[in-house]
């Protein structure tokens, strides 16, 4: 005998829930299939980035190059420091024993001053610091007491210049540490967009900046002026010097004989003209005589970069620099109108 039950409806909740779970999978397919594809980034859009990464690691790079250069110098002047400590305490002992010899003569002849014996068993700071006391002493013994005291304070007061410059330089390693840790990190960075890169994509990007490199040394050669525009003989003598390293790699924090990053060459050129000048570009903008006209600079002016001025080189005539550009390329000529940033100003050392 066939059931005449009606069918048990769904309840309201649960209806609910289906019609809004439903809804939701339409929604999501309707995104799905109108969801743009992932699209692997162009050759180009992959050289913007990577051209941005490469300036990030450069400035980085000047950083290291100040902090790494600081610490040099804190290695220098801690070391100055500690040779002075060294021959201030000989000096402090053989006063100490001219006393002992003064103290040990009186003590035979049996006239040991009271004060003297005094000394040799005390601070002479706290010492000399009682006045009744000097009225005890003969001139020849307040006199070396003092030369003790006055010793004492020298080489506690280098002594403690040497701990603070000692804290300065741990500070300094540990900015170096971060500095060198960032460029490594931007450089990796890039690598990875270089190398989602097809081969024929890489050999198209190398092929253009040969032919922009090749292009601007053209453009140096036809200059009719060259050399002789030099700001002078020191400068002609920097460029001629930057131009034997055609061709060498870039590699951040080298100032050659055979890497270079952008102020390791020019102040490597400069040093080959016997002119000594500061490591970063930072600080080779505050040397010489700023020239902010392109038209007014000569060949070998250094010439500046970008807003905090990371990035150096120098002029090569004829609106071209010479310069290490960065990491992935080697000394070359460019024109000023393709660093990616814009031109500051020229210093003529």
């Amino acid at each position: 005998m066939a059931s005449h039950r009606r069918p048990k409806q769904p309840s309201r909740a649960r209806v609910t829930v289906l019609t809004t779970a439903a809804a939701a999978a339409v929604a999501l397919t309707s995104q799905a299939a109108h969801a743009a594809p992932s699209e692997k980034p162009t050759k180009d859009e992959v050289k913007a980035k990577v051209d941005k990464l490469y300036e990030e690691a450069e400035q980085a790079t000047e950083k290291y190059n100040g902090a790494k250069e600081k610490q040099e110098k804190l290695q220098k002047e801690i070391s100055t420091i500690q040779d002075n400590v060294a021959r201030g305490q000989e000096e402090l002992n053989k006063l100490r024993d001219s006393l002992g010899s003064l103290a040990a003569g009186q003590y035979r002849t049996g006239s040991i001053d009271p004060s003297l014996q005094l000394f040799l068993s005390s601070d002479p700071d706290e010492y000399l610091d009682k006045a009744s006391t000097l009225d005890q002493l003969s001139a020849q013994q307040v006199e070396a007491l003092k030369k003790v005291q006055d010793k004492q304070r020298e080489l506690a007061q280098e002594r403690a210049e040497a701990a603070e410059k000692l804290k300065d330089l741990q500070a300094t390693r540990t900015e170096l540490g971060k500095k060198k840790k960032e460029v490594q990190a931007k450089l990796a960075e890039a690598q990875k967009l270089l190398n989602s890169l097809t081969a024929k994509e890489k050999a198209e990007l190398a092929a253009e900046q040969q032919r922009a490199s090749r292009a601007s040394q053209a453009r140096v050669e036809l200059d009719p002026s060259g050399s002789d525009s030099s700001a002078s003989s020191r400068a002609a003598a920097a460029f001629a010097a930057a131009q034997s390293k055609l061709g060498s790699p870039y590699v951040y924090g080298a100032s050659g004989p055979s890497s270079f990053d952008c102020s390791g060459l020019t102040s490597w050129a400069y040093a080959q003209a016997g002119v000594s000048i500061p490591r970063t570009s930072e600080a080779q903008a505050q040397i010489g005589t700023r020239i902010y006209s392109v038209n007014d600079l000569k060949v070998g002016d250094l010439v500046f970069f970008f807003n905090d001025l990371h990035h150096v080189g120098l002029y090569a005539g004829n609106g071209q620099i010479l310069h290490a550009p960065r990491t992935g390329t080697v000394v070359r000529y460019e024109s000023m109108s393709t660093i990616g940033g814009p031109f500051m100003f020229g210093v003529r050392v």
